[in-house]
């Protein structure tokens, strides 16, 4: 069992946009930040539910697949579920619409208490408000054999590589700069001798880097 983290982050290191409206609030900016995971043949199939076969399957369809094979617990933020934009909202349930890709518990760290959310394809949402250790070792209790991605956002993942908590960090870093948003290199620095790190480059200019313990 390891726990994994995959992002997608700009050259200038950043993984969050800030350019986010009521009517689109994603921002303009995150389109071309996940532009070749979102084009990729897995994505469609996992994500948008696209059995026709389309979609780019290459280099970053093999990560795309890698992203999902061998989890069995997600731990993410209230951001990555979606709180922070209907925090009022006691029917909002989250981003992922009605069957998640997620297929495993998902444990969501808030300070908001909410009952366990059910979804259809066995995601079950935990809204959980307890250290990033104690959360771990529930996700690993949920896991058994199998691995804990920590799914972000940047500032959850940033806590668990602070705590030496992460085995394997693979970040596709998109050719673009954003400028602003938050970096996930912040405080970070050496991070890159607890670890041997690969590199890889697909055929949409994404750089993919990994850090395994």
């Amino acid at each position: 069992m390891a726990v994994r983290v995959d992002l997608n982050i700009s050259l200038d290191g950043f993984a969050t946009t800030t350019d986010a409206t009521p009517e689109n609030p994603f921002g303009l900016d995150w389109g071309r930040l996940v532009e070749a995971y979102t084009s990729t043949r897995t994505f469609r199939e996992r994500v948008l539910h696209d059995t026709s076969g389309e979609g780019t399957s290459g280099v970053d369809d093999k990560y795309a697949e890698a992203y999902f094979e061998g989890v069995g617990a997600e731990i993410m933020g209230a951001g990555m579920f979606g709180f922070h934009n209907f925090p009022d909202d006691p029917d909002w349930n989250g981003w992922w619409g009605d069957e998640p890709p997620f297929r495993v518990p998902v444990f969501v760290l808030t300070h908001t208490p909410r009952p366990a959310l059910t979804m259809t394809g066995d995601t079950t949402f935990h809204f959980v408000d307890a250290s990033p250790e104690d959360v771990l070792e529930r996700a690993r209790r949920e896991a058994g054999e199998k691995d804990v991605r920590i799914g972000g956002g940047p500032t959850v993942v940033r806590d668990y590589l602070r705590a030496g908590l992460v085995d394997q960090l693979h970040v596709g870093i998109t050719p673009i700069l954003l400028g602003r948003g938050i970096r996930l290199w912040d405080d970070l620095r050496g991070l890159e001798s607890e670890y041997t790190v690969t590199s890889e480059t697909a055929e949409s200019g994404i750089i993919h880097v990994t850090f395994r313990r």
